[in-house]
């Protein structure tokens, strides 16, 4: 992953734990970068054995931690790095919802070794719609809730977000029902 996913790793655990706890994480994990370089590609397994852990010494489950992640990388990281491209994407959730098969797309004019996941909306009626999450790596659902969820507070939009689907082989396939209030 490019050291962007981990640089907001280190600024979410900081800005709502500290940084002495931030520090703690860094070294249980076995990281030696004291920072990361945004365009740098790392390891998968970086991000990884930094979440795990964050879940160990902040005693907060994976699944926790990686749904406030989701949350954080939109409202802080994405409107403070992206404003312009998220800008793009839509007016409103729904329209940048719609957008979001197309998203990463611009997304890898500025990193383009970038392994995307893939997505596709599909409309169950004027209050709800699926949205299937396609990716290659594996364990990140619990982060896309999270994303959801930010993009709805960041729209001033209420929504359910439920999980359907949860289908594994060497990608991860999950389907998202996510029903408008």
């Amino acid at each position: 992953m490019y050291g962007l996913i981990n640089q907001a790793i280190m600024g979410h655990i900081s800005d709502s734990f500290g940084n002495d706890a931030w520090e703690k994480v860094r070294i249980k994990a076995g990281v030696r970068d004291e920072f990361f370089l945004s365009n740098k590609i790392y390891e998968d397994e970086i991000t990884f054995d930094l979440v795990a852990a964050a879940s160990e010494i902040l005693f907060v489950d994976v699944d926790t931690l990686l749904r406030s992640f989701g949350k954080y990388w939109v409202l802080k990281i994405a409107k403070e790095k992206y404003a312009k491209l998220m800008e793009y994407a839509g007016n409103n959730f729904i329209e940048f919802m719609d957008q979001l098969p197309n998203f990463h797309s611009r997304v890898m004019l500025l990193y383009p070794e970038i392994i995307p996941p893939e997505f596709l909306k599909e409309k169950i009626d004027e209050k709800s719609f699926l949205l299937h999450y396609y990716s290659k790596r594996i364990g990140l659902g619990s982060f896309m809730t999270g994303l959801i969820e930010g993009l709805a507070q960041m729209y001033d939009t209420e929504c359910d977000i439920e999980q359907v689907e949860n289908e594994i082989t060497e990608i991860s396939h999950i389907v998202y029902k996510v029903t408008l209030k």
